[in-house]
């Protein structure tokens, strides 16, 4: 493991953002070229949603890691940014090209669609945790109430698993192997913050 870590501190973090955003690319590269099949804007929305799922996750596994002995912590704000940026060209997508910003259909949409209303609060929840994913607000926050703030990432990530769960007009495998995924990493934060107990001589 100290091999690893020796490497990956020659890995600088924008190496993150430059793989992070080869799929997007790639995306792109598919629509120009008629890549995605009957229904494009669909399958561009399924594929940005679980990308950004995907960054959630892995940025949630960066401490279990550490734990272990890997250490990914500086790479750790580029996953989470990385995971907005997908979140948001996901909705983008559903309000631009799906619902063409009519604001009728997005809310008739809204009402008639409850998993769009639990991805919406995940991607409110992670606005500001990118806009103060910086320094400067570590500074002027403090490092513990940035730190209490950015336990958002939490409730982001159940409800973008739960989201992806819920579209789906069937239990699909994929789906649920996200939620049980950040079900468990949650758990292991929470087994882990647990009181120690105090052996007694």
């Amino acid at each position: 493991m100290q091999a690893v870590n020796q490497f990956l501190r020659r890995v600088p973090p924008w190496a993150v953002y430059v793989g992070g955003v080869l799929p997007f690319l790639w995306i792109v590269w598919l629509t120009l070229n008629g890549g995605l099949g009957a229904d494009p804007v669909k399958e561009i929305e399924l594929r940005l949603g679980l990308l950004s799922l995907q960054f959630l996750v892995a940025g949630l596994c960066v401490t279990p890691l550490r734990w272990l002995g890997l250490n990914l912590i500086r790479y750790r704000r580029a996953i989470g940014l990385m995971a907005f940026f997908y979140v948001t060209m996901h909705l983008l997508t559903w309000g631009v090209l799906d619902m063409g910003l009519r604001l009728d259909q997005i809310a008739a949409d809204l009402v008639k669609r409850w998993y769009i209303i639990i991805g919406l609060a995940g991607f409110l929840m992670l606005v500001p945790l990118a806009v103060t994913s910086n320094n400067l607000s570590i500074r002027r926050l403090g490092p513990k109430a940035w730190q209490r703030l950015h336990r958002l990432t939490y409730g982001a990530i159940l409800a973008g698993a739960v989201h992806y769960v819920m579209i789906g007009k069937v239990w699909l495998a994929e789906p649920l192997l996200y939620l049980a995924a950040a079900a468990a990493l949650l758990a292991l934060r929470v087994w882990k913050a647990r009181p120690r107990a105090v052996a007694v001589a």
